[in-house]
C-alpha cells in the first residue's frame, strides 16, 4: 500500500513541477526546452529529487539553465505546497538526467555497426 502511495505522490509532483517549469517560472536564464523525466520523493516526504532533461546546443547553456532551476527551487517548493496538500512539502533538488542523450548515442553506435555489417 505504501509503495502505491509513493508512486502516486511521485507522479503528482512530476505533473505539477513540469507545469510550473513550462508556465510559471519567469527566469530569463531559462532558454532551453526542459522536460521533467522523473521525480523521486523520499518516504518521509523531506526531499524530492527532480530529474530533468535540458535540450540545448551547448553544455554551458545547459549549466545556466540548471542553475536557474536550482535558483527557482524555493518558488517551486512553495507552489507545489499550495497545490498538493501534504503534511510536509519536500525540499526540491534538481538533477540532470542524461539518459535520453545516452540512448541516442547508443542508437547511433548500433546504426554504425549495422551499416558496417551490410
Amino acid at each position: 500500500m505504501a509503495n502505491y502511495r509513493g508512486g502516486r505522490i511521485n507522479e503528482e509532483f512530476k505533473r505539477e513541477i513540469s507545469n510550473l517549469i513550462q508556465n510559471e517560472i519567469k527566469d530569463p536564464r531559462i532558454t532551453a526546452m526542459i522536460s521533467v523525466t522523473d521525480v523521486k520523493v523520499t518516504k518521509d516526504l523531506r526531499y524530492a529529487k527532480v530529474y530533468v532533461s535540458i535540450f540545448c546546443s551547448s553544455e554551458d547553456e545547459k549549466k545556466n539553465n540548471l542553475d536557474a532551476l536550482k535558483g527557482a527551487s524555493g518558488f517551486v517548493r512553495k507552489e507545489v505546497g499550495r497545490r498538493i496538500n501534504l503534511r510536509h512539502t519536500p525540499e526540491i533538488l534538481f538533477e540532470i538526467d542524461d539518459s535520453i542523450n545516452y540512448g541516442m548515442h547508443m542508437d547511433e553506435l548500433i546504426q554504425r555497426i549495422s551499416k558496417k555489417d551490410e
